[in-house]
């Protein structure tokens, strides 16, 4: 018996309209009713969480949620921490300064200054409006060594993110997790955090199992998630690298994948 699945959001719950549709939301009502605690794990920050959270009225400290790929575990009402990682502003400058010399653009999340960066582009106004938060604009070299970073994200055109990851330095990869969450965003958070991460530190609180645990995704954020729970399932659109790691593939998030799984592992067992 499954009593947990942890849902990603953009590809996955959100259709491209980024609506949850009537079929979904139905399926989502009927899985908690059985008793199954329906979990969000997003790389958006808790802002960009809210409205969807009390859309599906999961709002009370018996609810919870993972935000910043697994970096932040919260229970939802009191915004109670229970599980925290996260960088640091001698983590930002470097990174920083890889992002200056390869070309691409660049912006941060701190816990207490939100959504941060040198210079404002269309993608970080993009990430802003998708969160409904505000941009602070502040020198990267200015912030303290040890200021909480929660992630850092190089932002920009496809082609460039592509060029990018051809030539990150290897101790990029070395210092921290890196994961393409959209064409457009490559994130690099601690080498310790992940969905999966915070997914385990969530089950250990609830006294869960992982193979009591069903997680859906899309993206390449996504694959420790999918890979660790008992049921590890990819969106119909996900990347074949996901595809190729689930246990089960969906339909897209077009066609009411998370439905179709609800109905399948949860509604009809």
């Amino acid at each position: 018996m499954y009593k947990i699945i942890a849902i990603d959001m953009d590809g996955t719950l959100l259709n491209d309209k980024k609506v949850i549709t009537k079929r979904t939301k139905e399926a989502l009502i009927k899985a908690r009713e059985k008793g199954i605690k329906v979990v969000l794990a997003s790389g958006r920050p808790v802002d960009g969480l809210k409205r969807y959270l009390e859309e599906l009225n999961l709002i009370s400290d018996d609810e919870y949620v993972l935000s910043f790929n697994g970096s932040l575990v919260q229970k939802v009402k009191s915004e109670e921490v229970l599980y925290e990682i996260g960088l640091n502003g001698k983590d930002l400058h470097y990174l920083y300064d890889i992002s200056c010399n390869l070309g691409s653009n660049i912006h941060a999340f701190s816990p207490t200054r939100g959504l941060i960066t040198p210079k404002i582009s269309e993608y970080t106004e993009l990430e802003a409006e998708l969160n409904n938060i505000d941009i602070n604009v502040c020198d990267f070299n200015e912030v303290a060594e040890d200021e909480h970073i929660v992630k850092v994200m190089l932002i920009d055109e496809k082609e460039i993110i592509d060029r990018v990851i051809e030539e990150l330095p290897k101790e990029v990869y070395e210092r921290f997790k890196v994961v393409r969450s959209t064409p457009h965003f490559l994130e690099e958070i601690n080498k310790e955090s992940g969905k999966a991460t915070g997914l385990a530190a969530l089950a250990k609180y609830l006294n869960v199992s992982k193979d009591e645990i069903i997680a859906v995704g899309d993206a390449e954020n996504d694959l420790d998630m999918i890979e660790y729970a008992g049921l590890g399932v990819a969106m119909g659109n996900a990347s074949e690298s996901v595809k190729k790691i689930a246990n089960y593939i969906t339909a897209d998030n077009n066609n009411d994948g998370i439905a179709e799984i609800i109905e399948k592992f949860i509604l009809n067992n």
